[in-house]
Formats: C-alpha cells, sequence, structure tokens
C-alpha cells in the first residue's frame, strides 16, 4: 500500500483505526494498530467513565482519563496515535486542548462542523501546535463549510479530512431517507469531497488528503477507494474483533454472532440515526419502555433530557463492559461479517494481502 502523509507525519500503512467511544477505543487498541504502522486512535466521547468521580465531576474525570490514556499509549507505540473529539461534547473544547497539550499527533473531529478550531488558541500559541486537525464529514458541503470558514478567518486549512460514508456504525451524519440512497453512498460523496478540497490545496501549496470511511472491511475495498482518489482509509467496525480492543468479551461476541438482519438504523436520543445490533435492550426500547436515569452531567449538547427514553452513554458503557441486557453496541453495516477474534497484527497481514490480491488483478 502507499504511505499516507499528513503534514510531516508519515503514515507507513494508510488504514486509520476509527474511534470508537464509551471506552472501546483506548489506548490498548491505539497502541497496537500504531505498532502496525497505522495511526491508532483514542476515543474521548465519555472517556471519564472509567473514573469513579465521573458523576461527581464528569469534566475533570474527563480530562483525567484523556490524559492517561494519551499517555499509555505513548508509552507503548513509536507509532502515531490520534484522538477522536465529538463536536457535539458538551466539553469539547477542553478535551481538544488536552488532546494537542499532551501531543496527540492528529485529532480527529466529527459530530458536528468544527468551524472554530484555530480560535481555541491565541494566534502565537495555534502557530506552535503540531498537532494535526482533521474532520470528519458526510458531505462535500460540509467539507466547504468548515474550509472556508477556517481560510476566512483563520487564513489557515485543515491538515486532512475523512469522508464518513452511511455504511458507518454508530451515529450518522445522514437522515435516515439518505442511508440507502445511491445518491449518497461512499463511491458518489468521496470524489466530491475531493474536487471541493483541491483548490484549497492549490491556494496553500499543500497536500490535504482525503480518507474514506464507512463500510470500508477488506483490503479489496482499500483498493478501490484508493481508485476513487483516497489516500488513506479509516476503519473502525473491523478493529473490534480483536484481541487488543479494550471492549469486552461479550461485547466483541455480540459482533460475532450477529447476523446481516440484526444489523439496524435506531432513533439515538441525541437526535441522530444510529447502526447498532438489535438486542433485548433494543427491543424493550422500540416497545415504548423507558429506562428512568438521571443525568448529572449532559455529555452530549444535543440531548434532550425530557424526552429521551434512556441514557445513550450508560447504554453504551454498559455494553462495552459486557452487560448488553442493559444497553447495546454500535457497529457498521459489515459486522455481520466477523466470525473470530483475531489480533490487529494478524487484521493487519490479512488486509494488506487483500490489497495487493486487488492491486494484482
Amino acid at each position: 500500500m502507499p504511505k499516507l502523509r499528513i503534514g510531516d507525519l508519515k503514515i507507513d500503512i494508510p488504514i486509520i483505526q476509527g474511534g470508537m467511544g464509551i471506552g472501546v477505543s483506548l489506548s490498548g487498541l491505539a497502541a497496537a494498530v500504531a505498532n502496525e504502522g497505522g495511526i491508532g486512535v483514542i476515543s474521548s466521547a465519555g472517556i471519564g467513565m472509567l473514573e469513579a468521580d465521573f458523576e461527581r465531576n464528569f469534566k475533570e474525570a474527563n480530562r483525567r482519563a484523556l490524559h492517561r490514556e494519551i499517555k499509555r499509549a505513548k508509552a507503548m507505540t513509536k507509532g502515531i496515535i490520534g484522538v477522536n473529539i465529538m463536536v457535539a461534547l458538551s466539553d469539547y473544547d477542553d478535551l481538544l486542548r488536552v488532546a494537542v497539550a499532551d501531543g496527540a499527533d492528529l485529532v480527529f473531529i466529527g459530530a458536528g462542523l468544527p468551524l472554530k478550531v484555530p480560535g481555541i488558541w491565541p494566534s502565537d500559541e495555534w502557530e506552535k501546535v503540531a498537532t494535526k486537525i482533521v474532520p470528519i464529514v458526510s458531505s462535500s458541503r460540509a467539507a466547504k463549510i468548515i474550509f472556508q470558514s477556517w481560510q476566512k478567518h483563520y487564513n489557515r486549512v485543515p491538515d486532512a479530512v475523512v469522508v464518513e460514508g452511511p455504511l458507518a456504525g454508530g451515529h450518522l451524519g445522514f437522515k435516515k431517507e439518505q442511508i440507502n440512497d445511491p445518491d449518497y453512498t461512499l463511491e458518489k460523496i468521496l470524489p466530491e469531497v475531493i474536487s471541493i478540497i483541491k483548490p484549497f490545496e492549490q491556494h496553500f501549496k499543500k497536500n490535504i488528503p482525503v480518507i474514506a470511511a464507512g463500510g470500508v472491511y477488506t483490503g479489496a475495498d482499500i483498493y478501490k477507494y484508493f481508485k476513487l482518489g483516497a489516500q488513506g482509509v479509516q476503519m473502525a467496525t473491523r478493529f473490534v474483533a480483536t484481541y487488543e480492543c479494550d471492549a469486552s468479551a461479550e461485547f466483541k461476541d455480540a459482533y460475532i454472532k450477529c447476523s446481516t438482519e440484526d444489523l439496524i438504523i435506531i432513533d439515538s436520543p441525541v437526535g441522530l440515526p444510529g447502526r447498532a445490533i438489535r438486542n433485548r435492550f433494543l427491543e424493550k426500547i422500540e416497545s415504548g419502555n423507558k429506562i428512568p436515569f438521571k443525568c448529572p452531567w449532559q455529555c452530549l449538547k444535543t440531548c434532550d433530557l425530557r424526552t429521551s427514553p434512556y441514557c445513550i452513554a450508560r447504554a453504551l458503557s454498559n455494553a462495552k463492559n459486557g452487560h448488553l441486557e442493559e444497553g447495546f453496541a454500535f457497529a457498521g453495516a459489515n459486522a455481520y461479517r466477523i466470525d473470530k477474534v483475531i489480533s490487529v497484527k494478524e487484521l493487519f497481514k490479512t488486509l494488506m494481502m487483500e490489497f495487493e490480491k486487488a492491486e494484482s488483478i
């Protein structure tokens, strides 16, 4: 596979492990991926739930846990470590500052438009920020808005961009009716984003890689998206069923046991559609049941506490810890293809072989 360059970062294998929140991708998985030459990513969403004082002091718990996981990952690898941060998080600015201060190589920013990232720092401090900023978008329109805003207000642009299609797991940047619409496939939107980015590359005289995500499962998929102009890919679902993934064995088992019919689109309490694995918990919610909860923090800006039938952070955390009767697992559209747990090393080897086979045809 060709190497990926993002600014002065040289990535030997152009595979980014997607950030999976509420503790699914922490330092263990991220370091393992980085050690294989890819980009390992720690998700900051709900990361403070690992801390005993999360309910009393969630912002401080989030900062402390993110700091610790970045430090742990860097102690386990000399490779490249990124952090995934959602704009929708109520402490988004705080987490971004922690990631940069602790030397994360990249920050991937999704679930909203990161229009004011450089403005978080005074201009003289921003010049010293070495962390690469990579927005995650689901359309060329979103990419254009971000790049135009940065250019207008800060005379700079992001270092790369991830284009996530509708086959991704978790919260999706699409309306329900767009998810199965041929006009919104990754194959369709990827070239559109690439064409939007070209003028900014020319103006700023820099290479701005466009990275394909959402439904990337095999080395042949990677080859296909490279042929469409991507310079890298982001994969999340495939990394869940690895020994190094930070989720419980029961969580991984949900992936192994699921069928294509089990992968459903749900209405998340935060106002977005999401792809998840059907289970009894979700069936109870579909039947109109509510799971009473107290929310001392409101981790997501868009969560409506008055109407939410359950706390999604608690549900996802329960599942990650193996208590799937009290929660559920998000998963990508290809999760049903997973049949066993393997090592990250073996996964990389498989993807490389598949890529080479596709390239030789």
